[in-house]
């Protein structure tokens, strides 16, 4: 664990993903933000327990977005602890089984590693209904937690968002951006700092990928906390935001690049046709040359078997001749 700012704390899910238990301002009360990947909460409740209190729970979960590695474990929670699900409307279809989020793109360009293991994610969806709740529209108040606001930073999922403290310039920023090289796998087991693009191969729409980085580049925050990377606080953290505001790597290629995905308040209106995958078609041959190879080798087996097997035999109890001791043939 590790603290963001005060009443901020973050814990690392598997060296991967975090989540965040924030202070309300009342005392013992807290808010959970994000949920880790599937099978999490048993390490989120052993850490709440040890910041707070045994047993403890907190006001409310909230979702900065629905994506597997930051709902996973939101029903498992909601039902040990009994509280609300809150995520902004624009994520509801996904949570709720209505809609699927747009598929991935593993052919953008500069996805690295993560592309490549894109190609084998399903189609993500959750279905909360029984906890999931709108997070009100009205204002930007933050539910439970008076001196904080949230923003509206879509196009890596439609309905994310950022939540900023005001009075000390604190940003949980989601997957608008990353703390750490996103692509890179070695970057992020290691947990080295660096403020890049969170999630490209997830990014439907880069324009509004570009446009909610500027978006929170222009809160200067001072201490950063991301759905992906380590804690970054001082001048490092506004400084390295507005490095990459001002020279975001929009890429050249991709599937969503040119032509993004539409998403309303059904889910997805329009999808783009997806770009050709050499890879995607080279796995798919080997797949199938693996699979006939394993089929030729069960077929010769088996025929091996089957000749084995044309001898007549003798059955045990068969007559035999008395002066010789042989079968009659």
């Amino acid at each position: 664990m590790k603290k963001v700012a005060f009443g901020v704390t973050q814990l690392q899910i598997q060296r991967f993903v975090n989540v965040y238990f924030v202070e309300t301002g009342t005392a013992g009360g807290w808010v959970l933000v994000d949920t880790g990947l599937p099978g999490s909460e048993k390490d989120i409740i052993a850490a709440a327990d040890e910041i707070f209190y045994p047993g403890t729970h907190p006001e409310a979960i909230i979702l900065t977005h629905g994506h597997m590695d930051h709902a996973g474990s939101a029903q498992a929670l909601a039902e040990h602890w009994k509280v609300p699900i809150l995520a902004h409307p624009l994520e509801l279809p996904f949570l709720t089984a209505k809609a699927v989020y747009p598929p991935a793109d593993p052919t953008v360009e500069n996805g690295g590693s993560l592309a490549f293991v894109a190609r084998f994610f399903p189609p993500q969806s959750f279905q909360l209904s029984d906890y999931v709740q709108a997070l009100p529209t009205a204002d930007t108040e933050v539910p439970f937690l008076p001196d904080w606001r949230w923003l509206h930073v879509p196009g890596h999922a439609p309905g994310q968002v950022a939540l900023f403290r005001e009075q000390d310039r604190t940003l949980l920023g989601a997957d608008a951006f990353a703390t750490s090289n996103h692509e890179s796998v070695p970057s992020l087991l290691l947990q080295l700092p660096k403020i890049s693009v969170a999630g490209a191969p997830f990014n439907y729409n880069w324009q509004q990928v570009s446009e909610s980085v500027q978006q929170l580049a222009a809160l200067r925050p001072e201490a950063i906390g991301c759905g992906h990377g380590p804690v970054i606080t001082g001048a490092e953290a506004a400084t390295g935001l507005q490095e990459l505001a001002d020279n975001f790597p929009m890429p050249s290629k991709g599937r969503y690049v040119q032509d993004p995905a539409r998403t309303d308040e059904n889910g997805v209106a329009y999808l783009p046709t997806a770009a050709p995958d050499p890879l995607r078609t080279k796995l798919t041959i080997a797949a199938v040359s693996f699979g006939a190879l394993v089929g030729v080798a069960l077929l010769i087996k088996k025929q091996k078997a089957h000749k084995q097997n044309d001898y007549p035999k003798k059955h045990p109890d068969e007559p035999r001749n008395p002066r010789t001791g042989k079968s009659p043939e």
